[in-house]
């Protein structure tokens, strides 16, 4: 039986400490009883070399007893030991664990001085086929960065649910989302942590193991810039740049710049093109100053608040007990002032002065952010048309037919941004507005219409298609100014594919049929919603004694694949091939797929 001594690496240690030596608090950490492998990411696993390229996505005893062994801890905290709390010597580790010191809006400290990984711990640092990969744990006790320690000035006992943010455990319902949706998100090419390992204790808890190349957050490099801490900042600084550099990411010469100015530009393109993305695949990631709900390349972490909405629901805002979030729009703003803060940071490493973060307001980075993230949303509307690359790249090379494409966006965003007339009102979890359009399904019928000469659509045609299930008789009413905007948008669609064909030199019978294959795909129906994944979570947590747990991954992954809208993913891989053949695994896939589909509008 395989051996999986490449666990054995990952035990706490993590060069993170060397370069930032006040980043972290180090925790004791002892084995966790009652845990079972709910899931495991062979994908990931194999990429990281973590098991065997050949290994079959099967787990066996041997494999469960490696991830458990490995990844099943709890902290020995602080208010273990005020209470002299007595654990037996063979569950403790060797090795301690650190958790992470960074900014985080929710804690009474603006200044990060107590304020960080409050119910995780880094796992460690692992070096395999493809780089190094930081791997750490959520739901693995209260640490003392937590902001219930700050609000009630204590520690508090792992399990604990006297206050929020306390407790230091993590509820499988949220591993299980988590799980699924940034699998989605990795293959439907949106930036994101991913989850390894998910393990369950049977009464609603668990670990959720995510892995990354750098978990690193801009929150850890602002915790040292709000204290003016030049030497942790630098360290962490470099820390990263290294990182990046060593696995590749990065080149190891930078064009005639310092390090410095490379980072600031990084972090600029990345964040302005991953904030375009988040905008036009309608994902909410609830960005802000801190720079906490997000890596250090735009790549998503903590899918605690994350969501990606059906419709372009641009009112929404979580409710998060004593603060609501930002708006879908408003996280360009706060992604720009993330880019702001750093261009605070190069001026500070570079002269050693630390200067008021208003006196980069103006900075360049700002206006070529602003010039990246346009370019990107004119890049997705494109790809969401329908059109590939070449086509793509030669309607944007052209400036006419780039400047008519700027005239459909605004034709576009008419209708994607209209609101019922409803108003706000309070939903579960926060506060919307309906959006009354759906856009996908106007993108996926329009070629096939021109097509088949039922083009163009008269106004009450063409609203049928595009009207929501939130949509009121009122809200989608005809009148001259709406009618004039539905002949501008279709006019406008049209010539962007003639001038397609034109540029391409390809026929528009050719241009249509490759738009209608891709569109088919890309604006599917049944598409994934923060709504609809808690349902489909449910139900495989509900349905996991019923189902083996390797029927279960195989359930799990039909049910990603299902949900992948790039056509180039099945240009390379195929076809998508049902791996499901259990009767009750089956039964419950139908369900989760009808529950995406019932949901396919929502929040």
């Amino acid at each position: 039986m395989q051996a999986y001594t490449q666990f054995k690496k990952i035990n706490g240690k993590h060069s993170f400490r060397e370069s930032v030596p006040n980043g972290y608090v180090d925790y004791a950490v002892r084995k966790r009883s009652k845990g079972k492998v709910f899931y495991f990411n062979f994908d990931l696993a194999q990429e990281m070399g973590l098991i065997p390229k050949n290994h079959p996505s099967v787990l066996n005893p041997m494999l469960c007893k490696s991830i458990l062994d490995t990844f099943s801890l709890v902290i020995i905290n602080e208010y273990d030991e005020l209470h002299n709390t007595r654990f037996p010597k063979k569950d403790i580790k060797p090795e301690k664990y650190m958790a992470t010191r960074y900014l985080q809006l929710q804690h009474p400290d603006k200044r990060g001085m107590n304020s960080g990984d409050g119910r995780s711990i880094w796992n460690g640092l692992f070096k395999g086929r493809n780089g190094s990969w930081d791997i750490s744990s959520c739901g693995t006790g209260a640490t003392r960065l937590s902001p219930a320690t700050s609000i009630e000035k204590k520690f508090f006992k792992t399990g604990s649910k006297t206050a929020s943010y306390g407790c230091g455990r993590s509820e499988l319902i949220e591993s299980v989302c988590a799980g699924i949706m940034s699998e989605i998100f990795y293959h439907n090419k949106i930036r994101t942590e991913r989850t390894l390992a998910i393990i369950d204790f049977g009464d609603g808890t668990s670990i959720d193991v995510r892995a990354y190349k750098s978990l690193l957050r801009p929150a850890h490099l602002f915790y040292h810039v709000k204290q003016a801490n030049y030497s942790g900042l630098k360290g962490a600084v470099d820390y990263y740049i290294d990182s990046q550099i060593e696995n590749g990411e990065w080149p190891k010469r930078f064009g005639g710049k310092n390090k410095y100015e490379y980072f600031l530009d990084r972090i600029t393109e990345d964040f302005a093109s991953v904030t375009a993305h988040f905008e036009s695949e309608y994902i909410f990631c609830w960005l802000d100053w801190d720079g906490d709900n997000i890596l250090m390349d735009g790549g998503i972490i903590d899918y605690g608040s994350v969501r990606q909405f059906g419709l372009f629901h641009r009112e929404y805002r979580y409710d998060d007990v004593e603060r609501m979030s930002t708006t879908i729009t408003e996280q360009k703003n706060k992604s720009k002032y993330i880019v702001q803060t750093c261009a605070q940071i190069v001026d500070y490493l570079n002269t050693g002065k630390k200067k008021r973060i208003d006196a980069f307001r103006n900075h360049k980075c700002i206006k070529e952010f602003n010039s990246t993230f346009e370019q990107v949303r004119d890049e997705m509307l494109l790809y969401k048309i329908g059109f590939d690359k070449e086509a793509a790249d030669a309607i944007l090379r052209n400036k006419k037919a780039a400047e008519d494409l700027r005239r459909f966006r605004k034709s576009f965003s008419y209708f994607e941004s209209a609101i019922s007339s409803k108003g706000k009102y309070n939903i579960t979890d926060g506060i919307t507005c309906d959006a009354i359009f759906c856009m996908r399904d106007i993108l996926r019928e329009l070629p096939a219409l021109i097509k088949e000469n039922e083009f163009p659509l008269g106004s009450k045609e063409f609203v049928d298609i595009l009207k929501s299930n939130y949509a009121t008789r009122k809200d989608i009413r005809l009148y001259n100014a709406r009618d004039v905007k539905i002949r501008a948008f279709q006019k406008q669609y049209i010539g962007i594919i003639e001038t397609a064909a034109r540029l391409t030199k390809t026929s528009m019978e050719e241009v249509l049929d490759e738009i209608i294959e891709r569109s088919s795909l890309i604006n599917k129906y049944d598409r994934i919603t923060g709504d609809a994944i808690i349902s489909v979570a449910n139900k495989l947590i509900r349905n996991r004694k019923s189902i083996s747990i390797n029927e279960r991954h195989r359930l799990m992954a039909d049910f990603i694949t299902q949900q992948i809208v790039r056509p180039e993913y099945f240009e390379r891989c195929g076809g998508h091939k049902k791996m499901i053949s259990n009767k009750k695994a089956k039964s419950v896939y139908s369900a989760m797929v009808e529950d995406v589909r019932i949901c396919s509008e929502g929040i």
